[in-house]
């Protein structure tokens, strides 16, 4: 297959452009609220449908899981077909699965659709990679990547706040609202920019905005290759133990809703301190921005940049993580007040206790190092991948991570049980999380090895782009002349 040859530009204006990159962002924040929604909403969920919290942690951890299988499909029609179409559907999808777990009235049919929202899930994330690259010049992947990182990472903490406010005395009412919101989500998307697939590489640029087209789409027998790129195979593996890691800190609201039981407090009361905390816990999110910036410069200074970074980062954070759980903090808010006073008296306690606000310190210390994970990651999937192949490689290490994720989700919650014999709540939660953080060590090893790797399938994927720009270019010439060389008509 080649770039085709001329056609009418699809939109494309700076306005269109911003509004498209703005669903963007939306879309992937929205499906991460819904990722984030249910594990505040155990201790409610639970007793509603008559099982035990385990039961409904299994069903975050399957969710996990679920959509990351589904995404791999996704992503592989989304590498060889119109993206847009998909990325619909798969908003719709877990749309109605967000509203058929509010109306569930059993166990089985929560999982259900539970499980009918993470197929959806798998779609946006894959899919909307592949769409976000062909935004992005490789010079500012890390930056712009890490806005949409940013975006996923923002509403997965909303998903815990508003899960744990607006779903404390109602489990039922979050997943309602989201629904109606993913809706006009979707139709908000049908007027998006079509982002044609390979626009943002240098090597390419000059075809496409002649009116070419890149018409190469994966097949199954790029498969072998793309497993056989080592860079790959660092950037899959890693992630099965940096989730387990990230996976494990879902139970960050029980650490700290356990801990305001053990002060007293009542079980509702406690929900909204342990969303608030967990929310505020997680800020450190957001140095991802810097994560982004410094992979971007290092890049440019060496091909081993970004993997460098992400691994420095890493390995950084662990010992922040293994002190951040054992901070005592004390907690001083009005017992059965509202969701509003609660939040504020959280929040003044950044202030007025110091350990509530060496805790916080320590935990925006150690979610700013671990931030230069995810847009370099991101940024590497692209740079040592070309445009047909994005989609599905970022789905494998997707599934990957939805296997780590699902592990560490699924085992944090046992380790703190079989730990209770020799720790009291709170402190088997501590301990069981601050061990699941080791896990960040082999991580950081394997963006080591990455490093190694990297400069030299970057330096293949530029060559092939470059041998495919040539090609173009002569067909183009032969698409304009006629045998003789003169312009047609």
């Amino acid at each position: 297959m080649t770039i085709g040859g001329a056609r009418v530009a699809r939109g494309g204006g700076p306005v269109h452009r911003f509004y498209s990159v703005a669903v963007f962002v939306v879309l992937a924040s929205l499906d991460n609220v819904a990722i984030g929604l249910v594990p505040p909403l155990y201790d409610s969920i639970a007793p509603a449908l008559d099982v035990g919290r385990g039961a409904i942690g299994a069903v975050t951890a399957t969710s996990f899981l679920i959509s990351a299988v589904a995404a791999v499909g996704w992503a592989y029609f989304g590498d060889r077909t119109n993206r847009k179409p998909l990325l619909m559907i798969g908003t719709l999808l877990w749309a109605a699965g967000t509203a058929g777990s509010a109306f569930a009235s059993t166990y089985l049919a929560f999982f259900g659709a539970q499980l009918l929202a993470a197929i959806g899930l798998g779609a946006v994330g894959s899919v909307g990679f592949s769409v976000v690259t062909d935004l992005v010049t490789p010079r500012r992947r890390g930056v712009v990547l890490s806005f949409w990182g940013l975006s996923q990472g923002i509403g997965t903490l909303a998903g815990t706040l508003v899960g744990g406010v607006l779903g404390a005395n109602d489990w039922r009412r979050p997943f309602l609202l989201l629904s109606v919101v993913g809706l006009v989500a979707t139709l908000a998307y049908l007027l998006t920019y079509d982002i044609r697939r390979g626009q943002s590489e240098p090597e390419l640029r000059g075809a496409i905005a002649a009116g070419g087209d890149y018409d190469y789409r994966i097949s199954r027998n790029d498969l072998p290759a793309i497993l056989h790129r080592r860079t790959n195979r660092w950037l899959v593996l890693q992630g099965l133990t940096a989730q387990v890691a990230f996976g494990s800190l879902v139970w960050l609201p029980a650490l700290f809703r356990e801990r305001a039981e053990a002060q007293g407090y009542s079980s509702a009361t406690a929900t909204v301190v342990g969303s608030i905390f967990a929310v505020l816990f997680q800020l450190g999110g957001v140095l991802s921005i810097v994560g982004g910036l410094v992979g971007d410069a290092a890049q440019r200074r060496t091909p081993r940049g970004r993997a460098l970074v992400a691994a420095i980062g890493i390995l950084a954070a662990v010992p922040f993580y293994a002190v951040l759980f054992f901070v005592p903090i004390r907690i001083d808010v009005p017992d059965g007040a509202g969701a509003g006073a609660v939040a504020s008296a959280v929040l003044g306690s950044v202030f007025s206790e110091p350990t509530v606000g060496l805790s916080l310190l320590t935990a925006l210390i150690a979610l700013g190092l671990t931030s230069a994970n995810s847009p370099n990651w991101f940024a590497l999937i692209a740079d040592v991948n070309p445009p047909e192949h994005r989609g599905t490689v970022y789905s494998l290490g997707n599934l990957v991570n939805g296997v780590g994720r699902a592990t560490g989700n699924g085992l944090i919650g046992v380790a703190a049980q079989a730990l209770r014999s020799a720790f009291p709540p709170p402190l088997n939660f501590a301990v069981g999380l601050a061990a699941f953080q080791l896990f960040f060590i082999p991580t950081g090893i394997m963006y080591w090895l990455a490093s190694r790797t990297a400069p030299r399938d970057i330096r293949q994927v530029h060559e092939l782009l470059s041998e495919r720009a040539d090609e173009v270019a002569v067909e183009r010439v032969a698409e304009v002349t006629d045998e003789r060389g003169e312009p047609r008509g």
